[in-house]
């Protein structure tokens, strides 16, 4: 993540009451903050972040509003709140030590040590600063909202009444109101996730951020470009290689999560920066913009001294002098042709072999809409972005039934002379079609082949459904994640991986096996019957999934709630989110052993021991 603010980049804006916006900061644009106003887009440009900056008002001949970077200090002290003392002694009934201690807390020297607001007389009337007053400050911009909380509480006639916490929580409760503030936050993964559970929860399945943080650790993510890609038994699949299975339905803010972890969901700010640099060059060079106007000026000078003049042209096609009428320039017979414009390199996409997620959708596109407050864009996607190399989607059609799907078949080839006279338009979409085939189906064909270190499932759809497609595609060891917002799906797959129903199959399974030997049924049936962890028609209710394949199966959750923790005021917060719990089903995916398992190896009888001190006398 970038140390400070750059262009077209997304960031947080906190303002004093706690809502926070999100923005993009495009150049020579203006920010709306709502009823604080606006300011350019340019005054946060290059700036770090956490810093609290300040509206100040269009005065003193200012056209445009301006930023006041509010010090560390000044937050400080109005945090502490030391120039807010209440004295001891304001009631009409005096809270002396003799009179005050039946609602005070007094020491026995008479000084009061925690006043009481027993006798604090809650009444609007007793504001005499109207609402159509404090609407004709706000107007005139007094000093960004400080004057108006001062003329506020100047204005309250039971100000001194409050006592140091009530006093306290009032002036918090203005300055929330009133001060044209805001803190600028980078948009990371837990901000988002803050952000989208406020507003639109549902998108992303009530999934909070400690819910987030368990997804990842019991996942085992982590960043794995020094992982190597083993080959299977077989010679065809693969193993390992820090590569996981991802099935998302909450727009790609689990993707985001999973890509923080691996550190390729933010481009790397020296390399971005040296890229930028390039291609400012490039473009200068392209356009001819090296050499400056006076240097053209130069070389037309130096030309004419040498005795030679410059060429005329048709007086048909240029336009004449007006200092010299009669004079012409003429077009040379044999123009040189323009410079061609050299073909842009193709990079090829979704080329990682370690280090990657692959996401399985049901749609034609993924739904990966969040992934745009980081800079990547799902449909226009750009090869500066490690998600560009790291990010591989597909299909459950693709996965599932790969040849009944139009962009897997390959297109057909066509020969060099053939496509050379092609037009370009028509050339274009050839290396289209082609450059897509090939990624499609090195998608489809490595992920057909699995090996891959973890499975995390954040979806709508049935769970044991999904498991049982996808469980065979991660490696031994591999650990298995599906989020739920509600407990009911999740317990019903433990039942499914459950001691009981695993030896259950099992036996079953034997039997099975007896008889498909004593009927002979094809090899074929057989082996995709146990390819899917089903033995037999009839056993599809009592066995949806292969109960053998995963170990220790459990069912998890964790909610961190806040608290306010004061002096004898220790309580939650009342004004907590409630909504969906959200729970998480864990599980390792293991390797069963094929066959039966037998015990062999000589057994004695333990035989009782007895020694010279337990014999009996004769």
């Amino acid at each position: 993540m970038h140390s400070y603010i750059r262009p077209n980049s997304h960031i947080a804006l906190r303002l004093p009451s706690g809502i926070v916006k999100i923005h993009k900061i495009v150049p020579n644009t203006t920010i709306n903050i709502g009823k604080f106003g606006t300011f350019p887009a340019n005054l946060l440009l290059g700036r770090p972040y956490y810093l609290t900056f300040e509206l100040l008002d269009k005065e003193n001949g200012r056209s445009k509003t301006e930023l006041r970077i509010v010090p560390a200090s000044e937050l400080h002290a109005e945090a502490l709140g030391g120039d807010h003392a209440t004295p001891a002694e304001s009631r009409d009934d005096s809270a002396s030590a003799e009179g005050g201690a039946e609602f005070d807390i007094v020491g026995d020297d008479g000084e009061v040590i925690m006043r009481s607001n027993r006798l604090t007389i809650d009444d609007p009337s007793r504001q005499t600063l109207a609402m159509e007053e404090i609407e004709e400050l706000k107007k005139a911009g007094a000093g960004s909202g400080k004057e108006i909380i001062a003329k506020i509480m100047a204005s309250h006639l039971g100000i001194d009444e409050k006592t140091s916490f009530s006093l306290a929580k009032y002036t918090l409760r203005k300055s929330k109101k009133y001060l044209k503030r805001f803190t600028v936050l980078p948009l990371d993964v837990g901000l988002l996730n803050e952000y989208v559970l406020d507003k639109e929860g549902y998108k992303i399945m009530d999934l909070r951020e400690e819910s987030l943080g368990l997804i990842s650790s019991w996942a085992n993510i982590h960043c794995a470009d020094a992982s190597r890609v083993l080959t299977a038994d077989d010679d065809i699949g693969q193993i390992g290689g820090g590569r996981w299975l991802v099935i998302d339905d909450t727009g790609g803010l689990v993707v985001a999560a999973l890509a923080e972890k691996m550190r390729i969901l933010y481009p790397e700010e020296d390399e971005e920066d040296q890229t930028l640099q390039e291609g400012e060059d490039i473009n200068q060079d392209q356009n001819g913009e090296g050499d400056s106007a006076e240097d053209a000026k130069e070389l037309q000078q130096e030309t004419y001294q040498n005795g030679t003049t410059p060429p005329k042209s048709d007086p048909e096609t240029k336009e004449t002098d007006p200092t010299s009428p009669t004079s012409t320039t003429r077009i040379p017979s044999n123009p040189p042709p323009p410079p061609c414009k050299p073909p842009r390199q193709h990079i090829p996409q979704s080329t990682a072999q370690t280090n990657s997620l692959t996401v399985l959708h049901a749609n034609n596109q993924p739904n990966l809409s969040f992934l745009k407050y980081f800079g990547f864009d799902t449909g226009n996607p750009t090869t500066k972005h490690p998600l560009y190399h790291n990010l591989k989607s597909l299909s459950w059609l693709q996965l599932l039934y790969p040849h009944e799907d139009p962009s897997y078949d390959e297109p057909e080839v066509v020969a060099d002379d053939v496509l050379a006279t092609f037009k370009s338009s028509k050339r274009g979409n050839y290396y289209k079609k082609r450059r897509r085939w090939e990624r499609t189906s090195r998608i489809v064909n490595e992920t057909r082949r699995g090996g891959f270190d973890g499975l995390i499932v954040a979806s709508a759809m049935e769970p044991a459904s999904i498991l049982k497609e996808c469980v065979p595609l991660v490696k031994g060891g591999g650990r298995i994640v599906v989020y739920s917002p509600n407990v009911e799906p999740l317990v019903e797959l433990c039942d499914y991986y459950s001691k009981d129903r695993r030896a259950a199959f099992v036996s079953k399974q034997m039997e099975t096996n007896a008889s498909i030997n004593r009927k002979a049924v094809k090899e074929v049936k057989k082996e995709d019957n146990e390819a899917n962890g089903i033995v037999g028609e009839d056993e599809d209710e009592d066995f949806p999934v292969n109960p053998t394949l995963l170990l220790a199966p459990s069912l998890q959750t964790a909610r961190a709630r806040q608290w306010q923790v004061l002096p004898s005021r220790t309580h939650p917060m009342m004004t907590s989110r409630g909504g969906a719990e959200g729970y998480l089903f864990t599980a390792t995916r293991v390797l069963p052993f094929e066959g039966k398992v037998e015990a062999r190896g000589k057994f004695r009888s333990k035989k009782r021991k007895t020694g010279a001190d337990s014999s009996v006398q004769a």
